[in-house]
């Protein structure tokens, strides 16, 4: 049995003073010491009120546990002294003495109802202090800025033949069947390797008749997209479309878009994903642009398209009429059935940029392959056959992955024009959906519908809600696996980098702000300005390396890459277990007062004010401090709140830097049609003329 206390000394090569700046502060625990996920200043009652803090934690095989902590003595770069709230008699010190020059010795004691309750009664008096000494050696690397090797051995290798085949194995795709079908299936992928169309063909010879496609009209199965695409490809090829050309695709999720995407590939041509969010200008610039010489597009847009060049034909996707020169429909009854010969090369996906912070740019995808299915694979645990909702739009990076994903798992998709919190729910009732992929601001207003209304519908089937194109926030973590159950996942990656990392439940219950970690085949480095890795616990810039990192802009620009690792524009830090931790973009840290400051960590803390629906902060140029942070805070109906109950809250939380100058209080905030706030709309003040309303998304 363990003593009464447990007490740990370490003499350290750093001043006392350097010391206390991460000791002496909780919140920065989980960036070193392993097993604390998160240590979240509270807001307290009043001022002079002892700190307070949120301390979540998982260590050894316990469960995620939830504990507060309260600082008794607080004695700056000298004596910090933390109880359990309520108290229960625990505590753990921490006291900083003089050991020579530049020299401190760190004595820890921790008193036993504190061992049990945070570390875990089976944790031995060895195991406690191998936990601390390994905590203050991070520490002590920050300080004397030695490059993390721990986030590196954290790192996945790439994804060996074994390791893919074991994922591949698990998820189904590898299995045994007919022989027949078995070869028809490898016909299909030797004559149109793993693109769109060899996915669908070779879905058709294993699983003819089972659900490809589900939408508000129509289900087709995978023999039937098989066939109606080849029509398609035959009368696009009658309208000029062959290899290496490229098709215009302005359309929500249907079965039209997919029928397409997958006739594109088997001409050998380029599809050319437009954002449903453009206006008529950026549609005919980035026709122009990418020399697109047919455009297939919902009847909706048509409108926007009066300056389209004559010479380009116009195809809708719904009923004939005057504004378009003829339809998809059409076309697919007019094709030939004819089997079309294998293009010389395999057509590309071209996906846009959000555009969140300038203009849209074209972004050529590589075509991915059964090993690139296993990456997502291996953290996601899709299987055959599965039934995905995708709410996501399938012309986003996000809404796309998950149709490539669905094609070697032979998953059937269930897909419709526009989100709607209530209809997605009933829908994947009805499906009996087994997955769901959406962006954060989708889970949100399913989150928002009545308790009463959710329960209309069971959702039961549903194992898998991936969720990306945007930072999930905490309070939306936690408050949607407490009412749907652990089964979420947020994948973070870009247009430009694919897969960077992937959290799984048990990740986001202990710590609900991660973008998790590696999946197979993906390296992850966090490098500072000389381009080498920073050292434990510091923020750096993001990079990735893969075998799906993009070709380049259809501009011919290109992004930084460093040993393989494509720069991802991010900002952010591992913990001490090896978790990703994204901090912002680097165009939206601002430097206030000489001090780094990144919105994200604002953003969070507003948002957990049960006054606030949603919240943004941007930086803007301040004449006294170089830059300083505007929040743009959106109130729960019914709920009243003014600036300076904001602005206290948020210093009680974080650094005095971080509190907003102004806070400015609207009705909704402007975003894309993925949800993604537009902070470059906030920053230009012209929230009127340019607000998306969120529930148009996808």
């Amino acid at each position: 049995m363990a003593a009464d206390c447990v007490v740990f000394d370490m003499t350290m090569d750093h001043s006392r003073s350097e010391l206390w700046e991460i000791l002496g502060e909780p919140a920065r625990y989980p960036r070193f010491f392993r097993g604390v996920s998160s240590c979240d200043k509270l807001a307290t009652d009043g001022y002079g009120a002892p700190a307070e803090y949120a301390l979540r934690a998982c260590l050894g095989t316990n469960a995620v546990i939830d504990h507060r902590l309260r600082t008794v003595i607080n004695r700056r770069d000298e004596q910090l002294v933390l109880s359990g709230v309520p108290d229960t008699g625990g505590w753990v010190s921490i006291r900083l003495s003089d050991a020579g020059p530049d020299r401190t010795q760190v004595k820890i004691v921790f008193f036993k109802p504190m061992l049990r309750h945070e570390l875990g009664a089976s944790w031995s008096e060895s195991d406690i202090r191998t936990w601390a000494r390994d905590g203050l050696r991070r520490v002590s690397d920050h300080l004397a800025g030695v490059a993390d090797t721990r986030a590196d051995r954290h790192r996945e290798p790439r994804g060996s033949a074994l390791h893919v085949a074991k994922t591949l194995i698990s998820a189904g795709i590898l299995m045994p069947a007919r022989p027949d079908k078995t070869l028809r299936q490898l016909r299909a992928l030797a004559k149109w390797g793993a693109t769109l169309a060899g996915g669908y063909g070779a879905a058709a010879a294993r699983s003819p008749k089972a659900p490809a496609i589900t939408d508000e009209d129509r289900e087709l199965t995978f023999a039937q997209v098989d066939e109606r695409s080849t029509r398609l490809a035959h009368s696009l090829a009658g309208l000029g479309v062959g290899p290496a050309s490229k098709v215009g695709v302005l359309a929500r999720n249907h079965s039209a878009m997919v029928q397409t995407l997958v006739a594109c590939g088997k001409l050998g041509a380029d599809a050319v994903l437009l954002n449903t969010g453009l206006a008529g200008a950026q549609i005919d610039d980035m026709v122009r642009r990418h020399t697109v010489v047919v455009l297939v597009a919902d009847d909706e847009f048509t409108p926007l398209l009066r300056y389209l060049p004559d010479d380009i034909p116009l195809v809708g996707t719904g009923e004939p009429s005057d504004h378009v020169n003829t339809t998809v429909d059409e076309l697919v009854d007019a094709g030939a059935t004819d089997p079309l010969p294998a293009p010389p090369e395999p057509g590309r996906l071209i996906v846009l940029t959000s555009g969140t912070t300038g203009t849209p740019k074209g972004a050529r995808r590589p075509t991915p392959g059964l090993a690139d299915a296993a990456q997502v694979l291996s953290r996601i645990p899709l299987r055959a056959g599965d039934r995905i909702f995708v709410a996501a739009p399938i012309f986003h990076s996000w809404g796309l992955t998950a149709l490539q994903i669905a094609m070697p798992l032979r998953a059937g998709l269930v897909v419709q024009r526009r989100f709607d919190a209530e209809a997605t729910l009933a829908a994947i009732a009805e499906h009996r959906c087994t997955a769901l992929f959406a962006v954060p601001i989708m889970l949100q207003r399913i989150l928002n519908l009545p308790a009463q209304v959710r329960a209309r519908y069971d959702t039961s089937s549903l194992r898998i809600v991936a969720s990306s194109g945007s930072a999930l926030p905490g309070a939306l973590v936690t408050g949607f696996m407490d009412t749907f159950g652990d089964i979420l996942y947020n994948f973070y990656g870009s247009t430009e980098v694919s897969a960077a990392s992937i959290a799984g439940p048990a990740d986001l219950r202990a710590a609900p702000t991660t973008a998790g970690r590696a999946p197979q085949g993906t390296r992850l480095g966090l490098l500072g300005p000389d381009g080498k890795p920073v050292p434990p616990g510091v923020v750096g810039r993001i990079f990735v390396g893969n075998d799906m990192l993009f070709d380049g802009y259809t501009d011919g620009a290109g992004r930084e890459v460093r040993n393989e690792l494509m720069d991802t524009g991010d900002r952010g830090y591992f913990d001490a277990d090896g978790r990703l931790f994204v901090s912002g973009r680097d165009d939206e840290m601002i430097v206030s007062g000489g001090e780094n400051v990144f919105p994200r960590p604002v953003e969070e803390v507003l948002v957990d004010l049960p006054q606030v629906d949603e919240a943004a902060v941007i930086g803007v140029p301040d004449a006294e401090y170089g830059q300083r942070l505007v929040a743009y805070v959106v109130v729960r109906p019914g709920a009243r709140l003014d600036e300076d109950s904001v602005r206290a809250y948020v210093h009680q939380r974080l650094a005095r830097f971080s509190v907003p100058r102004e806070v400015i209080f609207v009705d909704e905030l402007p975003r894309n049609q993925t949800g993604k706030v537009l902070k470059r709309v906030l920053a230009e003040g012209d929230l009127l003329e340019q607000q998306v309303d969120a529930g148009d998304a996808a």
